[in-house]
C-alpha cells in the first residue's frame, strides 16, 4: 500500500473536476494498481492503493475518500464484500464506488448495484472512458455534497431558531407570570357589591387588562382595556396602563387627584379618558392604541358614571335574569389628537350586574365560522345566571370553549363584574 500524498495536490478546473479530489485503487495486481495510479495522477488526483479490500479498509480509518476504484474479482474479500462494507461504515462523506469487472453474465450489474456500487468499468480500461465516468461521479458527489451543506445549513439554523424559540419561550412564561400579577386579586368585597375580574390571554401574553381602585370609602372604580394587536408590544402597554391606574399607589394614578383640602378625589372617567390619550400621543408615541370601558361605582347608591371608549356596549344582567346591552360606543384612545370623550351614568338596582367585556367575547367563532354577537354572548349570560362571582366567568369561558370546539381562542378573553347588592349593607374594604 502506497500514498502519493498527505494532502490532496489543487485540481485541474479546466477539467471539471472539483468534487473528486482522492481516489482509492483497490486492485491484487500491481501492475494494475501502477497503470491506474499513473493514469489519474496525470488528471490532477491524489491517489492512494491498496492491494486487498482490508488494505482498502485501513486507508480509509486514515484518509478521506472521494472515489473508489475497485477489482471485482480478488483473494479474500472481493470488490462486492468491499463496495457493502465501504456504505456501512459511519463516513461524514459519501464516497463514489466504481467496480472493475469483466464479468458479462447476466445480473452481475444489477447485483453490484444492489450491493452499493455506482457504476461499472469494464476490463481492459479506456482512458477516455475512465475519465468520463470519473466526471459523471463527479457531478454526481457535487450535488449531493451541494445538498449535505444546504442541509447542514438547515440544520443548524434551525437548531439556532429552536434555541432561540426556547429563551423567548421561558422568557414568555415568565412575562405572562407578571402580566397575570398586574390583576393581584380576582375577587373582592366592598359590603354593598362584589368585584370579579377575569384576565385570560390568548398567547403567553395578550394586550388585555382588567382593574379597580378605590375612591375613597364610598366610591370603587372598575375598568376593562383591549390593546390592538396581541404579544409582547400590547402586554408592555397593558402593563404601563396598569401604572397609570394603579390601586397601590394612588399618588401614581393619573384618575386621582388631591382636592384643596389634600383629600384625594377622582377625575371624572372622561376627563381620564382624554388625559390618557394626551399621554398616548405626547409620551407614548406608540402605533398602538386601546379600547377602555371606566366605570366609578357608588356604593351606597348602585350609581355608576361610564366612560366607554371604543369598547363594547357594557352589559347588565338582572334578577329575572333579562340581559341588557348598555353603551354609547365613543373612540378609542390613541387613535386621534384631538378627540373629545363623554360620560354616561347608569343605576344599579339591587341585585343587578354590570359587566365590563373585550370584543374577544362576541368575536369569538363557533366550530362552523359563525361570530358569537351580542345575541349569542347574552344567551351564554342567561344560561350561566345562577352561578355568582368568578364561578360565572369559569362557566361562561368553558361554554365559549365548547361552541370554539376546544380549538386556542383567537382573541384575549377579559371582563370586570359588579354584583350590586344594595344599600342595606355597609362597605367594607
Amino acid at each position: 500500500m502506497s500514498a502519493l500524498a498527505s494532502q490532496p495536490p489543487p485540481v485541474n478546473e479546466d477539467r471539471g473536476i472539483t468534487a473528486i479530489r482522492r481516489v482509492l485503487v483497490v486492485d491484487d495486481s500491481p501492475a494494475q494498481r501502477r497503470v491506474l495510479r499513473a493514469t489519474l495522477a496525470r488528471q490532477g488526483f491524489d491517489v492512494i492503493d491498496a492491494g486487498s479490500g482490508s488494505e482498502a479498509l485501513k486507508v480509509l480509518e486514515e484518509h478521506r475518500v472521494d472515489l473508489i476504484l475497485s477489482d471485482w474479482m480478488m483473494p479474500g474479500m472481493d470488490g462486492l464484500e468491499l463496495c457493502a462494507r465501504v456504505r456501512a461504515l459511519p463516513l461524514e462523506n459519501y464516497i463514489y464506488f466504481i467496480l472493475l469487472t469483466s464479468k458479462n453474465e447476466k445480473g452481475a450489474a444489477a447485483k453490484g448495484l444492489d450491493m452499493g456500487a455506482d457504476d461499472f468499468l469494464s476490463k481492459p480500461i479506456s482512458g477516455d472512458e475512465l475519465r468520463a465516468r470519473i466526471k459523471a461521479g463527479d457531478r454526481i458527489l457535487k450535488m449531493e455534497r451541494e445538498l449535505s451543506e444546504k442541509n447542514r445549513l438547515i440544520t443548524s439554523t434551525l437548531d439556532e431558531i429552536s434555541a432561540l424559540y426556547e429563551a423567548v419561550d421561558r422568557d414568555l412564561i415568565e412575562a405572562r407570570k407578571m402580566q397575570q400579577s398586574l390583576v393581584r386579586e380576582r375577587w373582592r368585597d366592598f359590603g354593598t357589591a362584589e368585584v370579579s375580574l377575569l384576565l385570560k390571554p390568548s398567547g403567553h401574553v395578550g394586550g388585555d387588562l382588567v382593574g379597580l381602585f378605590r375612591i375613597g370609602e364610598d366610591k370603587v372604580a372598575v375598568y376593562s382595556i383591549d390593546v390592538s394587536g396581541h404579544g409582547i408590544a400590547s402586554a408592555l402597554m397593558t402593563a404601563r396602563l396598569a401604572g397609570y391606574l394603579s390601586d397601590g399607589a394612588p399618588e401614581q394614578n393619573i384618575a386621582l387627584v388631591p382636592d384643596a383640602n389634600g383629600a384625594i378625589v377622582a377625575r371624572p372617567p372622561h376627563e381620564v379618558a382624554s388625559l390618557l390619550n394626551t399621554l398616548m400621543h405626547e409620551e407614548m408615541t406608540s402605533d398602538l392604541y386601546f379600547t377602555i370601558a371606566i366605570g366609578y361605582l357608588d356604593l351606597a347608591s348602585g350609581r355608576v358614571d361610564i366612560a366607554q371608549c371604543g369598547h363594547p356596549n357594557p352589559v347588565v344582567l338582572r334578577p329575572d335574569g333579562a340581559v341588557d346591552f348598555v353603551g354609547e360606543g365613543g373612540l378609542p384612545i390613541g387613535l386621534l389628537e384631538d378627540a373629545t370623550y363623554s360620560q354616561w351614568r347608569l343605576d344599579l338596582a339591587p341585585g343587578d350586574r354590570l359587566m365590563f367585556y373585550s370584543d374577544g367575547f362576541t368575536e369569538c367563532m363557533s366550530d362552523s365560522g359563525e361570530m358569537l354577537e351580542e345575541d349569542g354572548f347574552a344567551r351564554v349570560i342567561r344560561n350561566n345566571a345562577q352561578l355568582g362571582a368568578n364561578a360565572f366567568f369559569e362557566a361562561v369561558v368553558w361554554e365559549l370553549d365548547m361552541l370554539h370546539a376546544g380549538k386556542d381562542f383567537a382573541d384575549d378573553l377579559s371582563a370586570v363584574m359588579i354584583e350590586f347588592h344594595g344599600a342595606g349593607q355597609n362597605p367594607s374594604a
